[in-house]
């Protein structure tokens, strides 16, 4: 069965461990990473700072970027990198090539890479993690989930989780002006309005710490 795994690895010896160290950089989110043959990965990178010849600088000097370019900036200052990384990713390129998986999400905050990836079954997902502990690398693996085939496990939501905010948001809860009420949809799934309402607020709480707020929230 498909397999959603979140883990962390330290920026030291990994990819942009040097720019990060050398900061600071508020933050670093990859957008898209692909894997281009079997010793480097290309990604897409958003970067937040301060100091953008600081940054421009400490990309040069870091020897686990072989070229970078810029590739957009948003009007509140975040800027958008094309990268490709030559060294210290081997971990990456072993999930996205020999374990055939996808990295949904990645965050480095706080000295701290943080990674959801998708594996097409548990097993390559077990491979992955002894692969980077032959190489000295320690996976800090903090959540997995089995996906189903409803696939509210994309996630980490819950069956139940994921009935409700599916419901909700087709009846027009989440419309302004609300098409339906929260009393109405507690009737339809045949539970108080009560557990309804705590059962939305998990569900939301859990999209917002798997999607939005990705290596920001303990």
């Amino acid at each position: 069965m498909a397999t959603i795994a979140e883990f962390r690895l330290p920026v030291e010896g990994f990819a942009l461990g040097e720019t990060i160290q050398e900061g600071p950089i508020p933050e670093l989110e990859i957008e898209r990473v692909a894997a281009h043959g079997p010793d480097h990965v290309m990604p897409y990178v958003w970067v937040t700072a301060d100091d953008w010849g600081r940054i421009d600088d400490l990309f040069e000097a870091d020897e686990t970027l072989a070229t970078f370019e810029l590739i957009s900036e948003t009007d509140d200052g975040v800027r958008l990198y094309r990268m490709d990384w030559v060294d210290r990713a081997e971990v990456l390129v072993n999930i996205l090539t020999e374990q055939e998986g996808v990295i949904l999400s990645a965050v480095a905050t706080d000295g701290v890479w943080n990674f959801r990836a998708l594996f097409p079954e548990r097993d390559a997902l077990s491979r992955a993690y002894d692969y980077a502990e032959d190489r000295g690398i320690r996976l800090n693996i903090t959540a997995i989930y089995e996906m189903n085939d409803d696939r509210e496990g994309r996630f980490g939501l819950s069956e139940s989780q994921h009935e409700a905010i599916t419901l909700a948001t087709e009846r027009g809860y989440y419309d302004v002006p609300r098409d339906v009420s929260l009393e109405e949809l507690a009737d339809e799934l045949d539970i108080s309005h009560q557990s309804l309402s705590e059962r939305l607020r998990r569900a939301q709480k859990v999209l917002n710490v798997n999607t939005v707020l990705v290596g920001d929230f303990e």
